[in-house]
């Protein structure tokens, strides 16, 4: 099932309620962090190494984000050295009071 999401990427959860409307303004970098790890993915990077920092930086970014980010086989959730097709973009992030998780499996390129 796809996520649903808002205009600004940010995936609907109840842990938007949770969120101050500063914390909420700050919570769509998870959005963009898996965007950048997509786009160096789609431009031909594999390591997986390369794709956690892409994330990491965009993450680094928002001063309210404390980050957990993985990439990883989508089944059994094992860190990959090598994304290939399928694998999956993962990562909670915590912002004020809430713990937000937001995922994109690498289906392009």
């Amino acid at each position: 099932m796809s996520t649903v999401r808002e205009s600004d990427g940010l995936a609907l959860s109840s842990a938007m309620s949770y969120l101050t409307m500063d914390q909420r303004a700050a919570a769509p970098v998870l959005h963009r962090a898996l965007d950048a790890a997509r786009d160096i993915w789609v431009g031909g990077e594999r390591d997986g190494e390369h794709l956690r920092g892409a994330m990491l930086r965009v993450l680094e970014s928002e001063p309210l984000a404390i980050r957990i980010r993985e990439c990883s086989r989508p089944r059994t959730l094992e860190e990959l050295g090598l994304a290939k097709r399928g694998a999956l973009l993962s990562m909670a992030v915590r912002i004020g009071k809430a713990r937000l998780i937001d995922n994109l499996l690498l289906e392009e390129g």
